[in-house]
């Protein structure tokens, strides 16, 4: 797992505080070794530490096994848990310091060519995020500010690891520049060093250059979000291209990862997707189901072939919205239909 960093395991930080009655039970259960205390104590924070681990790595399942890390690690260095930093606050300094070793290992494991994706270009082990999965109570933790919506997330995914978890750190989770630095085994002046070329970095990725984004903290599709899902499921099952192009921007951007290559343009994309064969009677009997995915308008794809009596899935389409149109797809495979709790076929 790479070198284990003080940062890691040490509880000290800038938020030294009274005792919290967590960190009493935690350094109980710790020098009791009571596993079944540990595990309720530390549960509690999983989904929103999958979250911090999901913005730092932008897979789902690489996040979930990482979360199962953090709590690995936790348990192993749970004797150096003293108390003077609360317990969210430590799990918290233990999931980035595991992203960061995990982020030095996925070169090898990917096919990316670079462990950075070029500016503008598609980020290729994007996996999407379901909403199931998001903390049960988001109005009442931090995570009620999370970037989760995937133009965020591709763009954090441009900035070097380190400068990452500043940025995820201090803007996200609301960290002092002393407390991230302490996560990191940075000094203060190279913490806030790395937070604004972060900050440089992520304007030159989001879309209009904003750093204000958040995401709507309602699972539901808006009113008008719904009626513009609705006709672009009805453009689809109908093979209408000129009414799907009057959906999307004049400068839409799409992309199949981890396919390679991001199309920019309505009239580029549309006549790729004709093309690959949409519309021909191999791919024309559709059924499309409206869903969120990263707090996002979606729609689950499924075809059915010639020959075949039911609908299997196909791909899921995420969708930014801008103005009324669709800025931006993100299409996933058939794969992740499970993970996001999607049914693989539906009846003819």
């Amino acid at each position: 797992m790479g070198k284990v960093r003080h940062a890691e395991v040490s509880s000290a930080s800038s938020d030294t505080g009274p005792i919290g009655a967590a960190e009493v039970e935690f350094i109980t259960a710790a020098r009791s070794s009571d596993t079944a205390q540990f595990a309720l104590l530390t549960e509690q924070y999983r989904r929103e530490l999958q979250v911090h681990c999901y913005r730092m790595l932008a897979s789902y399942e690489d996040a979930q096994d990482m979360t199962q890390e953090t709590f690995l690690r936790a348990w192993d260095r749970r004797e150096t848990f003293q108390g003077r930093a609360a317990l969210r606050t430590w799990l918290y300094r233990i999931a980035t310091n595991c992203c960061l070793d995990f982020l030095e290992k996925r070169r090898d494991r990917t096919p990316v060519p670079a462990e950075l994706p070029e500016a503008g270009s598609e980020v290729r082990y994007l996996r999407p995020y379901p909403d199931s999965a998001l903390p049960d109570d988001p109005q009442e933790t931090t995570v009620a500010r999370e970037t989760i919506e995937l133009a965020f997330i591709v763009a954090v995914q441009h900035l070097p690891p380190r400068q990452r978890a500043v940025l995820i750190l201090r803007d996200i989770l609301g960290w002092s520049a002393r407390q991230a630095a302490d996560a990191l085994e940075l000094t203060v002046a190279s913490c806030n060093s790395a937070l604004q070329r972060a900050r440089s970095g992520m304007r030159e990725q989001l879309p209009d250059g904003r750093l204000d984004w958040r995401a709507a903290s309602t699972k539901q599709l808006t009113p008008d979000e719904r009626v513009l899902v609705d006709a672009y499921m009805a453009a689809h099952e109908h093979f209408d291209s000129d009414k799907l192009a009057s959906l999307l921007r004049e400068d839409l951007r799409f992309a199949m990862p981890p396919q390679p290559g991001v199309w920019v343009g309505r009239g580029a994309t549309v006549a790729a997707w004709i093309e690959g064969g949409l519309g021909t009677p191999e791919y024309s009997d559709w059924r499309c189901v409206a869903t969120t995915v990263n707090k996002q308008p979606a729609v689950a794809m499924y075809l059915r072939k010639p020959g075949d009596t039911v609908h299997r899935a196909f791909a899921v389409d995420v969708l930014r919205v801008t103005d009324g149109l669709v800025a931006e797809i993100i299409t996933f495979d058939e794969t992740v239909f499970g993970v996001l709790g999607l049914s693989e076929v539906v009846d003819g």
